[in-house]
């Protein structure tokens, strides 16, 4: 639809009349260049006198046209889009993801194919990523070290890009789960209380790293950060070798003892992923625990209009200018 930013710019379009009709004409005759003594007898010709008339009735509409069009184009005539939802700030949720090596164990099932654990797990939290609209979600990648891949941002669509660039190895083999608890409060501490989350995922023991993860858990406590941990990895799979098909447990590395207690200390929870199903219910959960803030605001593009009126203005102010210098 079409609106007026300023609708009473259009009491200036009488004007013109209010100005013809109350102010006083100028003497043609003090402000004459040239005086003519003859020109009382040139006005009494009936032929002349008509030609002037209708002559000067086609210029005067031109001139009211381009007034209006002008005033129409001070008014700021604008075009307003659809409605467009705007990101409402919610809570600032950080997503620790593990790279160490044995992320590349193939125990999980992704659309009937088999897949590593960090294959498996960048489809689910992809999905999660995506619908949490105004939510600031920030990505730490850790391993050996512990890296701040994305800052808080509402460019969900970038954090997605970037946890699908990732790669097993990319922070080293080993894995710092205290250091990337660290570097999250580091991230998350000058952010308003209560919205402060960290969704911690590993699939073993914190083997490297200079900060311990109870000690960085209590460190996250005081700084109200509350830790979501999700262990991932099969309880048994069947390895086949020289001698036949065994079952082995790939998952006899995961620390569940700590990642509980990482859970417990921040007021979080601890999640168990098995399988791709579990994973995707886990996330799911997640959403319920810290749902996304429903208060829903909206803006409408405006696209200014103005040049087209005042482009036409100026069109017929040139065409009266050129059939006045022919005159």
């Amino acid at each position: 639809m079409i609106e007026f930013a300023w609708y009473w710019i259009f009491l200036a379009l009488p004007l013109p009349w209010l100005v013809r009709r109350f102010l006083p004409t100028a003497d043609a005759a003090r402000q004459a260049a040239l005086r003519a003594p003859f020109l009382a007898e040139l006005e009494t010709l009936p032929t002349t006198h008509h030609r002037i008339a209708s002559t000067n009735l086609r210029p005067l509409w031109l001139a009211a046209a381009a007034w209006i069009l002008l005033v129409t184009a001070a008014a700021r005539p604008q075009w307003l889009g659809e409605p467009i939802e705007l990101a409402v700030s919610g809570r600032d949720l950080m997503m620790a993801v593990d790279l160490s090596g044995s992320m590349q164990i193939e125990d999980f099932k992704l659309e009937g194919r088999q897949v590593d654990r960090l294959t498996a797990t960048k489809a689910v939290a992809g999905r999660f990523i995506e619908h949490r609209t105004g939510d600031r979600i920030g990505l730490i990648l850790f391993g050996e070290r512990a890296y701040l891949q994305t800052p808080l941002t509402f460019d969900r669509k970038t954090v997605h890009t970037l946890l699908e660039e990732s790669a097993i190895g990319l922070a080293g083999d080993k894995t710092a789960i205290g250091d990337a608890i660290g570097l999250a409060v580091k991230r998350l501490r000058d952010n308003p209380e209560n919205q402060r989350v960290l969704i911690l995922l590993s699939d073993g023991a914190n083997t490297a790293g200079a900060v311990q993860p109870l000690q960085a858990a209590e460190l996250a406590a005081k700084e109200k950060l509350k830790i979501y941990t999700i262990g991932v990895g099969a309880d048994e799979m069947i390895v086949r070798d020289l001698f036949g098909s065994r079952r082995v447990n790939p998952s006899e590395d995961l620390d569940e003892q700590t990642m509980t207690a990482l859970a417990e200390k921040t007021g979080g929870r601890y999640f168990r992923a098995r399988d791709t199903a579990e994973l995707e219910k886990i996330y799911a959960m997640l959403d319920q625990l810290e749902p996304v803030v429903k208060d829903k605001r909206y803006y409408r593009p405006r696209t200014e209009l103005f040049p087209w009126p005042l482009g036409m203005a100026v069109m017929l102010a040139g065409i009266l200018v050129i059939a006045k210098i022919k005159e």
